[in-house]
């Protein structure tokens, strides 16, 4: 019996593995994904976790273009007041760096394999009405992307997101 299951799962894998090669990776990408990792890569080859070592976050891709993203610090600190127009600083500086966000369209050149992303709006304003293109890899189940161009605390760093599929 143990066989016959093992088999099942097995044939139900490859079958789903073939349906998806049929498809563009602009289809393949609809649904929502649960974020794995960010790495920020800095110019000495060093890494740091922006958003700490176990980021959470979403992203969904519609089959209409549309795409949001979330990432958040699994742990943040709490405005003290209880009010999010009350707090300190401090307080509204951890939230800004605890968080990132935006929303927009999306497209896929698989030759060049890019995704780009026309950023609407985001949390991070610069952002805004800015076309940005991403370097992928793509494994049916897990997307990674490089995000170039951007500075932090003055240095020029390479962005490594990485992302699972939520079945």
């Amino acid at each position: 019996m143990k066989k016959i299951i093992i088999l099942i799962v097995v044939l139900t894998n490859s079958c789903l593995l073939s349906a998806q090669k049929g498809k563009s990776l602009k289809e393949q990408l609809i649904g929502t994904w649960a974020l794995v990792s960010v790495d920020n890569i800095y110019p000495d080859s060093s890494r740091q976790h922006p958003y700490g070592e176990n980021p959470v976050g979403i992203l969904i891709f519609d089959a209409k273009g549309n795409y949001a993203i979330q990432i958040l610090k699994a742990v943040r600190p709490k405005v003290a007041s209880g009010d999010k127009n009350k707090g300190t600083p401090e307080e509204y500086l951890a939230l800004v760096q605890g968080s990132n966000s935006h929303f927009g369209t999306y497209s896929v050149d698989e030759a060049s394999k890019t995704i780009t992303f026309n950023i609407t709006h985001a949390s991070f304003p610069n952002w805004e009405g800015t076309v940005q293109k991403r370097q992928y890899t793509y494994t049916g189940n897990e997307i990674k992307y490089v995000v170039t161009n951007t500075t932090q605390g003055g240095q020029s760093v390479i962005a490594e997101v990485a992302w699972k599929r939520i079945q």
